[in-house]
């Protein structure tokens, strides 16, 4: 199949090492930036923070969340151009989607005079994913992986090499990004820049992917 969404995403793939030389250019930064606010979320709920590691203060942070494990994915904590850190409310409440409401009041997505139909029926849904201590981290998480997928595509529309690391530390990063964080959780976090030639051993091998109709069924 020859269509530009289909050699995106055979072009992507999980950079294994970074050329350290190589960095993003503000354009596609402003790019990547945009195009992760603009993604989809349940309810557009939106209860993530993105935190963007830049300069080489935040790296070094970053490279010491890996002291006590996952110490593969260390190098890309200063090699990679920029890293991100996807982060959501583990505690995700209703005066958190008022501001969502009343972004989509101000925005005219939503008509005022649905203002109180959308606050109280669309949270029910995140309440059903809420356990009595207020709880609902299972769901918030689940919303970042729908950013983190639309940012892959959109690096690999901008010929731009990623890693996602399921692999770092939660508790380290909550500590030494407390901050920043303040009470969200990051549990992955991406890597972006441009792989070190005769380096990288994953780059340019053919997609290894299961067969169509052991996936797919159309009804």
């Amino acid at each position: 199949m020859t269509h530009p969404i289909i050699a995106d995403l055979q072009s992507r793939y999980t950079a294994k090492r970074y050329d350290a030389e190589k960095r993003i250019s503000q354009a596609d930064l402003d790019v990547i930036y945009q195009a992760i606010r603009l993604s989809a979320s349940s309810i557009n709920s939106q209860p993530w923070k993105f935190i963007v590691i830049e300069s080489d203060a935040a790296k070094q942070r970053f490279h010491d969340t890996f002291a006590n494990k996952h110490q593969f994915n260390q190098p890309h904590a200063k090699e990679a151009s920029h890293v991100i850190l996807f982060a959501y409310n583990p505690n995700y409440t209703k005066d958190n989607y008022k501001k969502v409401v009343d972004a989509e009041v101000t925005s005219g997505h939503l008509p005022a005079d649905m203002y109180n139909n959308m606050l109280d029926g669309a949270y029910t849904f995140a309440e059903a994913n809420t356990d009595e201590n207020g709880f609902n981290g299972n769901w918030t998480r689940a919303q970042t992986y729908l950013a983190l997928g639309n940012t892959l595509h959109v690096l690999a529309r901008l010929g731009i090499d990623s890693t996602t690391m399921e692999g770092v530390d939660p508790e380290l990063i909550g500590e030494l990004f407390k901050e920043e964080l303040d009470g969200y959780v990051c549990e992955v976090a991406l890597a972006m820049g441009y792989h070190k030639d005769g380096e990288d051993y994953n780059h340019g091998k053919p997609k290894a992917r299961l067969a169509m109709e052991e996936i797919l069924q159309v009804l």
